[in-house]
């Protein structure tokens, strides 16, 4: 995979990948694969603004970001990460209530959940579990479930 920007957070790096007008994905490489994974030499300019947003972001998790989003995903996916998207800064919902004002099941939205290809910008780690944290990145334990703490308590701050 080739990736359009790549940019250090806190807790490991991003890879950002873009078209010409739209942010596609952002995805949390794993330090065993850096190696292994492409970067064009020269950012584009909508890579270049993503990075910084994520910056701004970073810095004070007040930021609004303002990005050409262009998710690919089923029609009950994007469904799911309106939703998520519409969860103010500070605040979360559970699996089950963004269920049902979906008509749809926990499973589903957590599913859904699991495939947002641009998380942070589309918030899904303000998602939970009535029992706990819920899983982050399709994952129910682990270094995943630290992100997602970790972004929880920045945007807490």
């Amino acid at each position: 995979m080739t990736y359009q920007a790549k940019f250090q957070t806190p807790f490991g790096a991003f890879g950002i990948r873009c078209d010409a007008d739209t942010l596609r994905e952002i995805t949390f490489l794993e330090p065993t694969v850096l190696a292994q994974i492409k970067f064009e030499q020269k950012k584009s300019p909508l890579a270049t603004e993503v990075c910084k947003q994520l910056a701004a972001y970073f810095a004070d998790a007040q930021f609004q970001f303002d990005l050409p989003l262009q998710p690919v995903g089923t029609p009950h996916q994007s469904k799911v990460w309106q939703a998520i998207s519409a969860i103010p800064l500070g605040q979360t919902r559970y699996y089950g209530d963004l269920a049902k004002s979906l008509y749809s099941s926990a499973r589903a939205v957590g599913g859904a959940c699991g495939s947002n290809p641009i998380p942070i910008i589309i918030p899904c780690h303000r998602v939970l579990s009535k029992s706990g944290l819920g899983g982050f990145m399709q994952q129910r334990t682990g270094h995943a479930l630290d992100i997602k703490r970790w972004l929880l308590h920045h945007e807490q701050r």
